[in-house]
């Protein structure tokens, strides 16, 4: 079977040198791997630019999602409140995880389309005493939007909260260094700009803030502190370890730095989008974001406004030619989603925007025009 070109946002499209590299069996309780896990945990502070600045790395099984849970969970004193800076899905993710974990959460819901205002969140909790910490989505996923999210966090230091980032889609692809800024907890995935599979996820937390939580933890599996403990302690997992995974996101990390680190990849990825913006406007679809907030990750598109455009015949349309894209309805805006990141090339955005012409030609949607029905984003 040949497997298809993901422009999607993650899992996406990795090397054939990190998939080899999950054909091997490794002892999860061997000196080689934790050795390994050492390894991925310093290259991981490296690449935050916290290397010996009072930084820690956890490894955590599960998706992004579990990363994101286990520091609400694990962090957040018993009558604690969470601002959550939200313009997206995934920020509205985290409020649901804090509701059902039975943790204060006061939501602060932003328009798709504008980044949010450090100067807002800045406000908000100056009005209120009772929010101890705030959380933001750097690159929400549902738009492709990037939030400022080291501004955010400084503003959160500046009045004595805690802060937690959520990167999943963007550690890795777009410069990030935490060194002095306000972030406490940042969470992110191998299988976004880091250009490996899924199978765990990672928190950068600032030791301080570490150390000053004390069994506050609403799960046994997702408990932070424990597992940074037993990493630190035996430099083992709690729990059954992803060592393909691993061995995997090893290989990845050896690729960042082969094509010369995250201002590189960056680079691709902004090439990628030039690309893929350049040839939808040719096509007559129109980008969800206006330019200037735009990101160059991920970006929705809306749907052509034509009676014959179906986008489940559309996506099976561009399947059948070996590419895969994201479905991204979100707000009553319909739209669908296109990742510029993963282990690909300007050449493959191109032959995706072939694809798109020969969908749309096969639809009888040969003329699409910019979308005139439906809302905006926030109306």
């Amino acid at each position: 079977m040949t497997d298809p070109t993901l422009f999607t946002p993650g899992p996406l499209t990795t090397s054939d040198a990190v998939k080899r590299c999950m054909a091997h069996d490794v002892g999860s309780r061997t000196p080689e791997f934790a050795a390994l896990v050492r390894s991925i945990r310093a290259s991981l502070l490296e690449l935050a630019g916290v290397s010996d600045a009072g930084y820690e790395v956890i490894l955590l099984q599960g998706s992004g999602t579990f990363g994101i849970e286990s520091v609400l969970g694990s962090v957040t004193p018993e009558h604690g409140c969470w601002l959550v800076v939200s313009n997206g899905v995934y920020g509205e993710r985290i409020h649901e995880i804090n509701r059902a974990l039975g943790i204060a959460s006061r939501l602060l819901e932003l328009p798709l389309e504008r980044p949010a205002d450090p100067g807002l969140v800045a406000s908000v909790l100056d009005g209120d005493a009772g929010l101890t910490h705030v959380a933001v989505v750097h690159c929400e996923t549902t738009t492709g939007l990037l939030n400022p999210a080291e501004a955010i966090a400084r503003a959160a230091r500046d009045r004595g909260r805690r802060c937690l980032v959520d990167a999943m889609s963007s550690f890795g692809g777009v410069p990030l260094h935490l060194r002095d800024t306000g972030i406490d907890y940042l969470v992110s995935s191998p299988a976004k700009a880091l250009e490996s599979v899924a199978g765990f996820c990672f928190v950068i937390a600032r030791r301080r803030a570490l150390h000053e939580v004390r069994s506050r933890a609403r799960s046994l599996s997702l408990d932070l502190i424990a597992q940074w403990r037993a990493l630190e302690a035996t430099g083992q997992f709690r729990f059954t370890p992803p060592v393909q995974a691993l061995l995997a996101f090893q290989q990845a990390l050896r690729e960042l730095a082969e094509e010369g680190g995250v201002a590189q990849r960056a680079a691709r990825y902004k090439a990628n989008c030039r690309a893929l913006m350049e040839g939808m406007a040719a096509l007559g679809i129109e980008p969800l974001l206006e330019e200037p907030v735009r990101g160059y990750l991920i970006n929705a598109f809306r749907e052509p406004a034509h009676r014959e455009f179906d986008f489940d015949r559309f996506y099976d349309l561009l399947s059948e030619r070996g590419c895969v894209i994201y479905r991204g309805n979100v707000r009553g805006v319909r739209c669908f989603r296109i990742a510029t990141m993963g282990r690909i090339d300007v050449t493959d955005v191109r032959r995706l925007l072939a694809a798109i012409r020969e969908a749309l030609d096969e639809l009888g949607v040969s003329a699409p025009t910019p979308s005139a029905e439906g809302p905006r984003p926030g109306a």
